[in-house]
């Protein structure tokens, strides 16, 4: 079983509680549809443990399959700057079926982005750098597909339903839980 070689850091971007007892590191392509799918069930899972479970979404754009896929990561930074990551990268999976470069300036505009911004950002590669290292780092880690998943920096290689992600994510949980 791998290992995530690259640790979590203040770099990456996070949802639920920097103490959590599970953190669960996903790495993802923005136009890669089994991508998409998961996007939900990570929605699920945090509803589900809440403050109990962190999780992070790393890039790992599959440009050679996915060619829109680096630009609409360099979109989710440039919304980070402006502390939208998050609403940008549910915009995205939520909007797969219609994402091209002119549609991340659409989604960009709905979030009250700085379109000059982005189109400087996207010419630029302003954010290569990030995306670059979050790719490395799944490189090292073994990662060769997305989604990838991380429980605790174990490589999980099951499948990305809500069941299956939960199982694992519990039984950690589970492991983890102090004795009564």
């Amino acid at each position: 079983m791998s290992t995530l070689r690259a640790p979590v850091n203040q770099r990456d971007h996070a949802r639920g509680a920097q103490n959590a007892i599970v953190t669960l590191v996903e790495y993802g392509d923005y136009q890669c549809p089994h991508c998409a799918a998961a996007n939900p069930v990570m929605h699920f899972l945090e509803g589900r443990y809440g403050q109990a479970l962190r999780i992070v979404f790393r890039h790992f754009p599959l440009a050679e399959i996915h060619p829109v896929a680096p630009i609409a990561a360099e979109a989710a930074e440039y919304a980070a700057d402006h502390g939208l990551f998050w609403e940008m990268h549910d915009a995205i999976f939520a909007n797969q079926h219609q994402l091209s470069v002119r549609f991340l300036f659409t989604l960009a505009g709905s979030l009250k982005l700085p379109q000059m911004g982005l189109r400087d950002s996207i010419a630029r590669s302003l954010h290569r750098d990030k995306i670059q290292a979050d790719f490395i780092g799944g490189v090292r880690s073994g990662v060769n597909g997305t989604p990838t998943f991380f429980v605790n920096g174990l490589r999980y290689n099951g499948g990305y339903s809500a069941p299956e992600l939960s199982a694992s994510i519990q039984t950690v949980m589970d492991a983890l839980a102090p004795v009564r």
